[in-house]
């Protein structure tokens, strides 16, 4: 996070310089980009580590959801970015403003950091997955994101240049509508974390249980899953009322072993009943 960091305060930075140079809105636009991904590094710097923690006594299930937390602190920069450049190429369309300056130097720049943001969405996507973090996999897209964005900098740049000026505010709110789309990705991401939305279709898990052996009936199954992928599910079965603690309690370790050999890594609280 802080390589990402240094790399995206540079990219935004020399945005910045061309953007305020040329006057450029979808310039400016992708410096608010780049300005954002810096904010979302700082607040990656202090998140993932809160919530790699351990569980705790006032946290039994982790810290994971701090992380989700950051991600949709992204969606409310996104926002802001979103409005702010959405007004501004408004009012340029309403009234035009005077043409750009443009020089080489200024593509030769922009194309440096559109060079830099495809390292840092590689990095950072092969790291999240690595991780399983739900943070460093949303701030890969926004990059992403961030990569388009320098892009129609650069066609607008090239348009200005050629006598087309008031194409760079309609190419302004494009971008705009990219920023939007991306925080709205985003949120259909974090938003079923954090509501504790049913990680596995309750069919599905009821079947796998039925399948161990002597389990006669399941009575009640609940999900959720964390940022980082573990699932933690609730299970009620039912068995002979003739099987003693020590069976019973082989048949509930059978049941978390079935539950985490489909799903992979899981915590499973199993309540035996007499059926």
């Amino acid at each position: 996070m802080l390589v990402v960091l240094a790399l995206n305060m540079t990219v935004a930075l020399v945005k910045i310089v061309v953007g305020v140079r040329t006057g450029a809105l979808t310039v400016l636009g992708a410096a608010l980009e780049s300005g954002l991904d810096m904010l979302n590094n700082m607040i990656g710097v202090m998140l993932v580590e809160v919530a790699s923690r351990a569980p705790d006594e006032e946290h039994p299930y982790g810290h994971d959801k701090f992380e989700t937390l950051g991600a949709l602190g992204i969606v409310g920069f996104l926002s802001i970015s979103c409005f702010e450049l959405l007004r501004e190429g408004i009012e340029a369309l309403i009234a035009p403003r005077a043409p750009l300056t443009i020089r080489s130097t200024d593509f030769v720049v922009i194309v440096a950091t559109l060079a830099v943001n495809v390292v840092v969405v590689a990095f950072e996507r092969r790291r999240g997955r690595k991780l399983g973090s739900v943070f460093l996999l949303a701030d890969a897209s926004h990059t992403a994101t961030d990569i388009l964005v320098t892009l129609l900098a650069l066609g607008s740049l090239a348009l200005s240049r050629v006598g087309w000026p008031w194409l760079d505010a309609a190419l302004a709110i494009t971008v705009a509508l990219i920023i939007a789309w991306s925080g709205a990705k985003i949120l259909r991401q974090s938003i079923p974390i954090l509501v504790d939305e049913r990680a596995i279709d309750a069919h599905e898990l009821r079947s796998v249980v039925l399948a161990v052996p002597q389990i006669r009936d399941v009575r009640n199954v609940r999900s959720r899953s964390t940022a980082s992928g573990q699932l933690f599910a609730e299970v009620t079965v039912a068995v002979s009322g003739e099987t003693s603690v020590d069976a019973a309690h082989r048949l509930a370790d059978a049941v978390e072993a079935a539950i985490e050999r489909e799903f992979g890594t899981s915590q499973v609280t199993v309540l035996v009943e007499p059926g």
